[in-house]
């Protein structure tokens, strides 16, 4: 594996939560709580290897700037945009959501998940969609790694 693969294994860590996201949803309305708790405590696992996974490669990949087609720049950075600012909210929600569950504090638990979920969910679907856009549907050409990433792997030497 190089590092080239790892998008393609970050849309499917993405499309592993997702999955994980909504079984979690349809056990817990079924009344099935150790399910419930298994699937999301998996997507969890899921998004937090994502997040790894996707740190790591754009640390050493720099970043791919969607260019063409012209026409569907200002879509795809809508969704980059929305994508980007709630994946930033959703990682305080999922934290406290989890550990509210974790501590047996069901109400203040069952509160914060009607709003944590959806927005979890809307992340991890419009990841897949970012990678389907960049990779497959209109493959860009990725940029140079940044001049952060290359310092970061290579310092330079001091004379």
């Amino acid at each position: 594996m190089s590092i080239t693969d790892l998008p393609a294994v970050n849309a499917a860590l993405n499309t592993t939560s997702t999955l994980l996201l909504l079984a979690g949803y349809r056990f817990i309305r079924r009344g099935r709580e150790a399910q419930h708790r298994a699937c999301m405590l998996g997507a969890l696992l899921t998004s937090a290897l994502f997040l790894a996974g996707y740190l790591y490669y754009h640390a050493h990949a720099g970043r791919t700037v969607f260019a063409d087609p012209a026409w569907f720049r200002p879509i795809y950075l809508t969704i980059l945009l929305t994508h980007t600012v709630l994946a930033m909210v959703i990682l305080p929600l999922v934290l406290i959501t989890v550990t509210l569950a974790l501590r047996n504090r069901r109400t203040a638990h069952k509160r914060l998940a009607r709003w944590t979920w959806p927005i979890w969910l809307y992340v991890s679907i419009t990841g897949v969609v970012i990678y389907l856009l960049l990779y497959q549907i209109f493959p860009q050409t990725p940029a140079a790694p940044t001049q952060t990433a290359q310092l970061s792997l290579h310092p330079p030497l001091l004379n």
